[in-house]
């Protein structure tokens, strides 16, 4: 009947706690069990990717380990989140490949390309590759716009198409496939998402460490998440200043794709910085050392990526610029290439599911 044992066990608790309800005050993945009495493949999928891991059910659960039921909802949703990331990856045939070892494909996809782009610049032009390039148009003599906005252009546009793909099939196994979606419902879902809701323990905090409650690992998500939106808006501006006025970067350091990208950068690495520091330090009860590989891939990779384009900023103007500028676009394109198929996606479906949650309140 279940497509896996994880789900065949998320299916176990699911029962155990509709019985109970005690925890139906913690997060959105109670209240939208109690509407069910049964649990297909795709409901399950949709639950676990409602819950954040907060930890709060597996303290307040008189049914916890060493109790014979054996509930750890936290743990168990967890690895049905993880099989989810696989279940809908499109194509599917390439899933696989990042489940054990995301974080060495990553940084291999990154070196390799970083050193790829070295060479090819050093051997085109040695001369321009290692000396001080000043002025608008400097990245360009290092690499062709055209050349840039092409390779990394498609990559992208893989990506999305992946994830679009992807988030087509999870929406249709939750069941929503038919649902009318009202602007109220994505409205709350981008609310709920935006505030990180349901990462507070129902009001007292997140556990990671311990029992005790702490805000961190939500503020430490908020400052990736956030950073991450400002260097794609400072890329977003970059693109109109290129396209529609002919400016061309590197620009200024009070220019707005800078000002943008420079706190961006700065909220990609200490946001990353902590959450990694908050998976190392997880309470082993309430941790699925499983997800360390591509969740940590994901993690690393956004810190790279800021930390390399911050000190691409600060070295502009020296003779370093061009091989910093290669190393920095290994890694945006190594993250392009990791995004349909590792923890990137979670944050699209548990959107997805935030919608589904915010459609089944109102009716």
């Amino acid at each position: 009947m279940f497509a896996t044992d994880n789900l065949a066990e998320a299916d176990r608790l699911m029962r155990i706690c509709n019985a109970c309800r005690y925890c139906e005050g913690l997060c959105a993945l109670f209240p939208a069990m109690e509407k069910r009495r049964t649990f297909s493949n795709g409901d399950l999928n949709y639950l676990a990717n409602l819950c954040h891991q907060c930890g709060a059910c597996y303290y307040d659960c008189q049914y916890a380990p060493p109790h014979e039921f054996d509930v750890n909802v936290p743990v168990t949703m967890s690895k049905v989140r993880a099989e989810s990331y696989a279940a809908y990856a499109w194509p599917r045939a390439l899933a696989p490949i990042f489940e054990k070892n995301g974080l060495m494909i990553a940084l291999t996809a990154a070196l390799s390309v970083a050193a790829f782009l070295i060479g090819f610049m050093a051997w085109s032009d040695p001369g321009v590759m290692f000396s001080v390039q000043r002025g608008e148009g400097a990245f360009y003599a290092i690499m062709p716009h055209n050349t840039m906005a092409a390779l990394f252009g498609a990559a992208f546009l893989y990506s999305i198409v992946a994830l679009v793909m992807g988030f087509r099939a999870f929406w249709s196994d939750i069941g929503a496939n038919g649902s009318r979606v009202e602007g109220q419902s994505i409205w709350q879902a981008i609310k709920d998402a935006g505030q990180l809701r349901y990462l507070d323990g129902g009001g007292i905090g997140c556990m990671n460490e311990s029992e005790k409650p702490a805000d961190r690992r939500k503020h430490f998500h908020h400052a990736t998440f956030y950073g991450f939106l400002l260097c794609l808006a400072a890329t977003s501006v970059a693109t109109i200043y290129h396209y529609v006025f002919g400016w061309e970067a590197p620009y200024s350091w009070y220019s707005l794709p800078v000002l943008l990208g420079t706190v961006g950068g700065i909220g990609l690495v200490v946001g990353a910085i902590g959450l990694l520091k908050a998976k190392w330090k997880r309470a082993g009860e309430i941790s699925n050392p499983s997800r360390f590989g591509m969740d940590t891939a994901f993690v690393a990779m956004l810190f790279l990526v800021g930390a390399s384009g911050l000190i691409l900023l600060f070295l502009r103007t020296t003779p370093a610029m061009g091989t910093l500028l290669a190393v920095h676009l290994g890694f945006v394109f190594a993250f392009f290439l990791t995004m349909p198929y590792g923890k990137f996606v979670h944050g699209l479906y548990r959107f997805g599911a935030l919608v589904r949650h915010a459609m089944e309140e109102r009716t």
